[in-house]
């Protein structure tokens, strides 16, 4: 079925990415994964083509457009070509809501000349080494000193932390109440290139090379109070907002790759010959990649009605948990099926299809494991 939910700017600004796609990353992505992070280079090229900068407010550089439909396509784009944006995904759907949301004139005149360009990079830090899913049982503090604050602790599996020029910490300004254990927590643009502010290592992880993990470290890290972001002690509160779109965009990832591995395994089996013919001329060959076609054609379905109603501010947390769970399970399923139609192959780098199956298995584990979005469901349903 046709999808009805992009317009011809979306298609054109779709035939720019995939271009863009073919002649800047996919030359070097091999290079890229190897070394577990992108060049930098990339931030600032796609900084040049403006795509940072679409949703931006006009006043501070930006666009103006109000639309999760741009991310969607790059995401889709980037799995399509069988690779990634390093950590954009991060800079744009995770970081640019926060700062929209929260960031005063001043601090949105300071901040986004960088991040539109690529020439600052932005993460978000807020899991520590002891406190998970558990963000009320954060140790890293901020403690004010003047017209500073003074930062203490320690983050793990921050992305994009190895090139990020500047990161949102959160952090504890004060203590838990005994009734309210999420008081207390702060948001804080911090810079990088702060004196005490350390990348350790650079995690190796099964999936997602190019999109650099780290861990990091405050040593009496002084972070000036106009870095603050929003209300002091807040911060948890603001946490949780940006939730449904931090899922969304997971499901869109998920399934992309779901639809880049029935393209890839389609390729495959019509060249692969066995038994002096082709594995795509097996009735099991066809049976499986149909199976996979139709819960990836409902996978498309759920993703566009959930990008629509985002658009129009209506994806609730519950709406936003059950993409997410869909989605997820339904890559999960599809990718296995297709890595089994390529036998050996299918365990090996070279090929597309495994790293598809190493890259998706995260999905089902960050913005919120599966077992949490069923929680939310199973909540939302009176059970």
């Amino acid at each position: 079925m046709r999808r009805s939910i992009f317009t011809e700017e979306h298609d054109d600004f779709r035939r720019t990415m995939r271009s863009f796609i073919e002649a800047e990353v996919v030359p070097h992505h091999q290079e890229w994964y190897d070394a577990g992070l992108v060049d930098r280079s990339l931030y600032t090229k796609l900084g040049d083509l403006g795509v940072y900068g679409i949703e931006v407010p006009e006043e501070y550089g930006g666009a103006g457009i109000e639309t999760f439909k741009f991310s969607a396509i790059m995401t889709e784009e980037s799995a399509r070509a069988g690779v990634t944006l390093g950590t954009s995904a991060v800079h744009l759907e995770l970081c640019l809501p926060y700062l929209k949301k929260l960031a005063t004139p001043e601090q949105m005149k300071r901040w986004m000349p960088g991040f539109i360009s690529g020439e600052e990079m932005w993460a978000i830090a807020m899991t520590e080494p002891g406190a998970g899913s558990d963000l009320a049982g954060m140790q890293t503090t901020a403690r004010r000193d003047g017209d500073s604050y003074v930062l203490n602790g320690a983050k793990t599996f921050i992305t994009g932390g190895v090139l990020a020029g500047r990161v949102i910490v959160c952090a504890r300004t004060s203590p838990p109440l005994e009734n309210n254990r999420r008081h207390g927590i702060s948001l804080f643009a911090v810079d990088t290139s702060s004196p005490g502010y350390e990348v350790g290592r650079k995690l190796d992880k099964i999936g997602l090379k190019t999109s650099d993990t780290a861990e990091l470290s405050f040593t009496d890290v002084r972070v000036p109070a106009t870095d603050l972001l929003g209300e002091e002690n807040e911060g948890f509160s603001y946490l949780g907002q940006n939730l449904p779109q931090e899922r969304l965009g997971i499901a869109v990832s998920a399934y992309a790759q779901a639809a880049a591995a029935i393209r890839f395994t389609k390729a495959y089996v019509e060249d692969r010959k066995v038994f002096g013919t082709t594995v795509a001329s097996f009735q099991n060959t066809k049976f499986e990649l149909a199976s996979c076609q139709t819960e990836v054609d409902a996978a498309e379905a759920v993703i566009d009605r959930a990008i629509e109603a985002h658009d129009a501010d209506e994806l609730s947390p519950v709406d936003a948990a059950s993409a997410k769970l869909f989605c997820t399970e339904v890559a999960g399923r599809v990718i296995d099926r297709c890595l089994q139609l390529h036998g050996g192959y299918g365990y090996m780098n070279e090929y597309p299809i495994a790293r598809l199956y190493a890259d998706t298995r995260v999905t089902r584990i960050y913005g919120g494991t599966s077992e949490v979005m069923k929680l939310i469901i199973a909540k939302s349903m009176g059970l």
